[in-house]
């Protein structure tokens, strides 16, 4: 009778309901406490600070992207698609057309523990979570009501940020037979600017290495005064900046002579950019649960969060035509017509030979719009997610049972920076404008505030739509104890929908945003067999059969892509040979689904490259004129098949007594059929092998056409990602209290992938900034240290990863004059230390004070050019706060 006492409870990566003890697969947990000692005032912060996480996306990159703030999960480096994250063991509604989750939606303040499986769980969730699952737990049959409250702001400038939550549950679930949880918490983050910082300042960046001075030069030429670019009929092109020739070779404030180009100015965008966007959140989560009977209990949760996010980069660069070629309808020959013939006799004529002006094919004035502000764009994303179901005990059965709805939906804005279509036509019909002058006429500029667009330009949502079931039962006697058996089921519907707010006739220099509608239905069954062959043996053998539809493209009454489905299977063991030993394993396959815009997007816009480069082909007639950031466009591949994986787990813990552990886990996983893209630097580098890498785009503002660099996935690639998940704990009591320390670490042994568009020849990110615009991380570890003195605790942890190769640059020594091809820097480690005091007044009051960061350490220099518009770190692998504190109060009554 007392073991029938002992409550049983599922673990995230099993269907089976048992007592809670270490188990087959590697499971990171995080308490409650846990959570509070790490000082993350967000999911996002939380999670990616985990040595386990490589590869994620962060919410700083927000700034010119459509991303609206994303911030994901991303376990061992094998991407964000491929790690799963579940609210209460269900999925909830991704951010855009995959699988990808948006950290933002997860209520921070009712979530009680965090659960991460470093394994791939293809029985229970789906065997599309190749990397592994973070399960997000939500408190629940609480009672009284907790109030906490934080507040953080950088001993430097910017960046102040604070927060406040409730929580109340009322009725006990045994005595009342009912249980409801409130919990509701705001957020608010500042904005930081890049100018605060000495580290982010500036885009005409200097450095010294080896006692030798470089450039890094990463100015745009679209500026205010706007810059020349002159094409000719023999494909050739000038560029320079009239201001420039006009000031004794000075240029603008905010703007420095190019080392590429000396007759050209480059406008210093960098130093515009607001590093951390400022963001606000409210979230709400709700439980309500019902005992139906001694065995069954009805529940249900809801879960809403609003992000808003305004993002500002530089202002708008635009570009006006002064002299195009156009054909004469009449005579059907091609003619030189100039649109501002004042401008190019002012500006342009002066410098160009005799011959050149009679071989110009067009006049293009490179404009930056200056006047109307820094490009400011907010993006409003909501989740909602609604699961009713049931839960408990059916004559032998453990089951649970639910409908899911769920969905997450971006409001994209544009708040400033942006002009009308007819007001910056009226400008350009305004005499007293000058794209080529420093100071804008009073005509001009009393114009500028009546053609600000202000208003949405694309609203987009992914709805899912599910139920599930799944329970557990023992089936027969064994040697080690009862066998048990798992079995469940899944069917869900995503749509994903995307509308234009505005189209290229409301917004000048606007690329409409694409309209989608298209849905696919996906669904799976599994079954799960724990079998304990002896005391100290246990198996656990699962399969699962998964099915993704084709898609239905409602837009366009078609359906794109194949059906496609997979038979999946995982075998674990656990083996305790000793009670202060274990050692376990696992081997399983896995099957992944391209996203439905992977597989069906028509060809669309899709920004810029990342950073500069020369024609493709040189002398032809849709190059642009020099070293420039090309167009990029993306589309869809309809012949896309799904990934598939293999992968094992073998780990150990030892665990001589209760004031020491150790263990570790090696990890593997292998993936076949992977989707990849050809890189820019892979087709820039050879245009004839990539030919099909290269599309056209046609500037609205000008009408000229130009080469442009498409995206488009393929299935040929293959990857291989090895490595050692560890961690070691200890504690010691001392006459005045208690000393515990953690230290957990992931070990990378390999990260290795093909380049696009093969299938044999391999590279990878292993300490070194490679094709995918990542770097793995060989070494990355987290200590946290802990002394516990009745009512004061105090927490130092220390945060490491190592140094690695930076993404290649193109620079300038200074002291030669000369460009420098390939240059690659030695970036360093990176250590931060963080503390934290703990008072606990009594059981209702406490404080927690803290600084992050606390010896002031900057980002190392990084010369990447991807990842977001910030300049000289890289905002993924360092925090540009610098030294930070932090003040939380917690009231429990």
């Amino acid at each position: 009778m007392a073991d029938e006492a002992i409550q049983k409870v599922e673990i995230t990566g099993s269907s089976i309901k048992r007592i809670a003890v270490e188990g087959a697969l590697p499971v990171q947990r995080l308490s409650q406490e846990a959570i509070a000692k790490s000082g993350a005032t967000s999911v996002a912060d939380l999670i990616q600070a985990l040595p386990a996480m490589q590869g994620f996306t962060i919410g700083a990159v927000a700034a010119g992207s459509d991303s609206g703030g994303n911030t994901s999960a991303s376990l061992h480096g094998i991407g964000e698609s491929y790690t799963l994250v579940l609210l209460n063991g269900r999925r909830i509604a991704p951010q855009g057309s995959g699988t990808t989750v948006n950290l933002n939606a997860i209520p921070m303040s009712a979530v009680e523990r965090v659960e991460i499986l470093t394994d791939g769980a293809s029985a229970l969730y789906g065997s599309d979570a190749i990397a592994g699952v973070l399960n997000f737990i939500l408190k629940k049959n609480q009672q009284g009501a907790t109030l906490e409250a934080t507040y953080s702001a950088p001993e430097a400038k910017g960046g102040n940020a604070w927060n406040t939550s409730v929580t109340y549950g009322f009725g006990d679930l045994e005595e009342d037979r009912f249980n409801v949880l409130l919990s509701y918490r705001h957020d608010e983050q500042s904005k930081l600017i890049a100018t605060d910082r000495k580290f982010a300042d500036t885009s005409f960046l200097k450095f010294n290495r080896g006692g030798k001075n470089y450039i890094w030069d990463r100015t745009s030429p679209s500026a205010s005064a706007a810059g020349a670019t002159v094409a000719y009929n023999d494909n050739t092109s000038t560029s320079f900046t009239p201001y420039l020739k006009q000031n004794n070779g000075n240029c603008p404030d905010n703007s420095y002579v190019t080392p590429k180009n000396r007759n050209s100015c480059g406008f210093d965008t960098g130093s515009t950019v607001e590093i951390v966007p400022q963001s606000k959140r409210d979230s709400l989560f709700s439980k309500a649960t019902y005992k139906l009977n001694d065995s069954l209990n009805a529940f249900a949760e809801l879960a809403y969060s609003r992000y808003d996010l305004t993002a500002r980069i530089a202002a708008n660069p635009i570009p006006i035509s002064i002299a195009q070629t156009v054909k004469n309808p009449v005579t059907n020959v091609d003619e030189l017509v100039f649109n501002n013939p004042a401008a190019y006799a002012k500006y342009v004529q002066p410098y160009l030979s005799p011959a050149q002006q009679g071989n110009i094919k067009s006049v293009t004035a490179n404009y930056r719009s200056s006047d109307f502000g820094l490009r400011a764009s907010q993006t409003v994303t909501q989740t909602k997610h609604m699961v009713v179901g049931v839960e408990g005990e059916l004559g032998a059965w453990n089951f649970e049972s639910g409908l899911t709805w769920s969905q997450n939906s971006i409001d994209e804005r544009y708040t400033g920076g942006y002009a009308t279509n007819q007001g910056f036509n009226d400008i350009l019909a305004n005499p007293d404008f000058d794209a080529f002058a420093l100071n804008k006429k009073p005509s001009v500029q009393a114009q500028v505030a009546g053609a600000q667009f202000v208003g949405s330009v694309r609203t987009a949502s992914t709805t899912m739509r599910g139920i599930d079931t799944h329970g557990s039962r023992e089936l027969f006697s064994l040697p080690g104890g009862k066998a048990s058996l798992g079995i469940g089921g899944d069917y869900r519907t995503y749509r994903y929908e995307q509308s234009p707010g505005a189209t290229s006739d409301d917004i000048y220099s606007f690329n409409t945003k694409a309209t989608y509608d298209m849905s696919r239905d996906t669904y799976g069954a599994f079954v799960e067999l724990l079998a304990p062959l002896t005391k100290s043996f246990e198996m656990t053998v699962g399969g699962r059969y998964d099915a993704v539809k084709a898609i239905d493209d409602k837009r366009n009454s078609k359906t794109v892509g194949k059906k496609d489905s997979a038979n999946t299977y995982k075998v674990s063991a656990r083996w305790q040979p000793v009670q202060t030993v274990l050692i376990r394993g696992s081997y399983g396959t896995g099957f992944k689904a391209p996203s439905m815009l992977d597989i069906a997007q028509p060809l669309v816009n899709a920004g810029f490259t990342a950073k500069a480069f020369d024609c493709p082909h040189p002398g032809n007639a849709l190059c642009r004129g020099e070293p420039i950031q090309y167009n990029a466009v993306s589309e869809g591949n309809p012949e896309l098949q799904s990934e598939k994986s293999k992968q094992f787990t073998l780990g150990f813990r030892v665990e001589p007594s209760s004031a020491f552990s150790f263990g570790a886990d090696l990890w593997d996983v292998k993936l076949r059929n992977a989707v990849s893209e050809i890189t820019e630097e892979q087709a820039f580098a050879d245009p004839d092998k990539y030919a099909a890498s290269f599309s056209t785009y046609k500037e609205p503002t000008t009408g000229n056409v130009y080469y442009a660099f498409k995206k488009r996935s393929v299935n040929i690639g293959k990857k291989e990602y090895r490595g050692i998940d560890w961690d070691l704990s200890a504690n010691h009591k001392f006459s005045f209290g208690k000393l515990t320390a953690q230290l957990s670490g992931t070990h990378m042994l390999h990260a290795n992938y093909t380049k696009a568009g093969s299938d044999s020849v391999y590279t990878s990110n292993m300490d070194f900034f490679g094709d995918t615009n990542e770097v793995t991380f060989r070494n990355l570890m987290k200590l946290t240290t802990t002394l516990d003195t009745g009512r004061l605790s105090n927490t130092v942890t220390v945060n490491y990863r190592n140094g690695y190769t930076d993404a290649a640059a193109t620079v300038y020594n200074e002291d030669t004059k000369a460009k420098v091809e390939d240059f690659r820097l030695q970036v360093p480690s990176y250590t931060t230390f963080d503390w934290q005091a703990r008072f606990a007044f009594d059981k209702q009051t406490t404080i927690r004070a803290g600084i992050k960061n606390l010896f002031d350490r900057a980002p190392p220099l990084s010369l990447r050019a991807s990842s977001g518009h910030q300049v000289g770190f890289d905002p993924r692998y360092a925090d540009p706060m610098l030294r930070s504190f932090y003040i939380t109060g917690n009231y429990k009554f």
